[in-house]
Formats: C-alpha cells, structure tokens, sequence
C-alpha cells in the first residue's frame, strides 16, 4: 500500500529538517599521492629513497573541469574529510 499523504508529508519534513542540520559541504574526493619531484639532484632521486608523500589532496569538478587542492596540514585535511562526509549526507538525503 502506498504511503500517505500525511506520511509523505512527514518524510519530506523530517528531510528537510536534516538537510538545513548540515554542516559545511563540498564536494569531491581526498586521496593520498606521492612521487618523485622534478629536481633532478633531490633525495627522492638517489637509488633506494622513496619519493615524496604521502600527501593529501582534495580534488573536485567545476564545470566539467577537475581541481585538484593541496591538504597541507592535518587541520586542513580534517577539516575536507568533514566538509566531504557532509556533501556525501546531502547526496543521500537528496535522493
């Protein structure tokens, strides 16, 4: 039997309640890179020395075009992690 329409109502309400209960929001996804640098004569080169990393990176779209942000402190990583947990809660309450 299909939901009434005082039920739907509800639903719709108590979403509404917890998308305005959401925090900072964005969108995009935190990965961890690392690698070697273009300085030819750096100790990542030397045989045996891992590259540089890991470093965090937040990367996102705009307008069809990806952005990729550095995460250069734990604050700043936590901070993504939240705002992308956050999008994420609004993905699935939109639905």
């Amino acid at each position: 039997m299909p939901d009434s329409l005082s039920e739907l109502e509800q639903r719709r309400d108590a979403i509404a309640r917890q998308i305005a209960e959401l925090g900072d929001l964005r969108a995009g996804s935190i990965s961890n890179t690392s690698g070697r640098c273009g300085k030819p004569n750096c100790r990542c080169h030397r045989p045996g020395q891992r590259g540089h990393g890991p470093n965090l990176r937040l990367t996102y779209k705009v307008d069809g075009k990806t952005f990729s942000e550095s995460l250069s402190t734990p604050a700043a990583a936590r901070k993504a992690e939240r705002e992308v947990a956050e999008f994420r809660n609004f993905q699935q309450l939109s639905r």
